[in-house]
């Protein structure tokens, strides 16, 4: 594991350096087909597979993935400010073989097919495209934009922090659910707010609830498969996820172009709905046999 993190990491600048050094398309295409960047900022990458398998071993599984996914919050929230603060107003444990899927495979293709779900629902709306919806719709500026995305990420990184308490409380489940629901209520009701200030409260509201799920979600994948599993297992849920928000940007942008503004936003808070609850019916009695985290 330590020799593929050390490999993701030199693809990981080689990915900054290309981009830094193109500006014509078509390389800039290559580097982003074969790098590492994400533009979703969450946490679906090269590394998340590896980080993960080494996460799993620790007792307090949903503790250690919530400071994990805390960090890297906080990372990209002072990377969001920092970056548009100066501008003016405008007008695992290695010694264990990995193994493919095996009697855990039917779980991890349904949880994959709804991380699926979710991930394509996110896509409708990345940070750069409610920056867009944003910009077109209340006039928001630049440094205004940035001050706000500060404040989401540094909200987003925080509650995370929250995941694991009560995760031990409620169960991982309730807490993927029973947080997430509300968050994407507050989307929706963004999306047909009249005015900018009614707008950014609910999407800071929803900046507070929308991660928990994070930790909580690693934590449930590496406690329903197998250690030797734990690898294939994180990979087989991440790539999916990938996958589908690749492409609903795109059903955004023609959204955004057909005069939508709202659509998108609407439709990103109706499908984690939909997610929310299916995984609650799918899943929430599968919790109850997990048996006490184990190395």
């Amino acid at each position: 594991i330590r020799r593929l993190l050390l490999a993701a990491a030199l693809v990981m600048a080689a990915t900054g350096i290309g981009f830094a050094g193109f500006s014509a398309f078509w390389p800039l295409l290559v580097v982003a087909f074969f790098g590492t960047l994400n533009p979703s900022s969450g946490d679906a990458s090269v590394f998340m597979p590896l980080d993960h398998t080494m996460l799993a071993t620790a007792s307090d599984r949903t503790g250690v993935f919530a400071r994990y996914s805390f960090l890297g919050s906080i990372a990209g929230a002072v990377g969001a400010f920092l970056l548009y603060l100066g501008l003016p107003e405008a007008q695992v444990d290695e010694h264990k073989p990995s193994v493919p899927l095996g009697p855990s495979r039917g779980i991890v293709w349904r949880l994959a097919a709804l991380f699926s779900i979710d991930s394509f629902a996110g896509g409708l709306v990345l940070n750069s495209l409610l920056a867009l919806w944003l910009f077109q719709r209340f006039g928001m500026s630049l440094a205004a934009a940035g001050a706000f995305f500060f404040w989401t990420g540094l909200l987003a990184a925080f509650s995370q922090l929250a995941a694991g308490p009560l995760a031990r409380r409620i169960g991982m489940i309730n807490t993927m659910v029973f947080t997430h629901i509300p968050s994407s209520l507050c989307l929706i009701g963004a999306a047909l707010a009249t005015n900018l200030h009614l707008a950014l409260a609910l999407l800071l509201a929803r900046s507070l609830l929308s991660q928990m799920d994070v930790p909580a979600r690693g934590a449930f994948v590496m406690s329903v498969v197998t250690p030797a599993e734990r690898p294939a297992a994180a990979s087989f849920t991440a790539v999916p996820r990938s996958l589908a928000a690749a492409i609903s940007p795109s059903i955004t942008g023609a959204m955004f172009a057909a005069g939508a503004m709202v659509a998108p936003l609407v439709a990103c808070g109706v499908l984690k709905i939909a997610y929310d609850l299916a995984l609650f019916a799918a899943f929430r009695r599968v919790e109850r046999r997990i048996p006490c985290p184990t190395n």
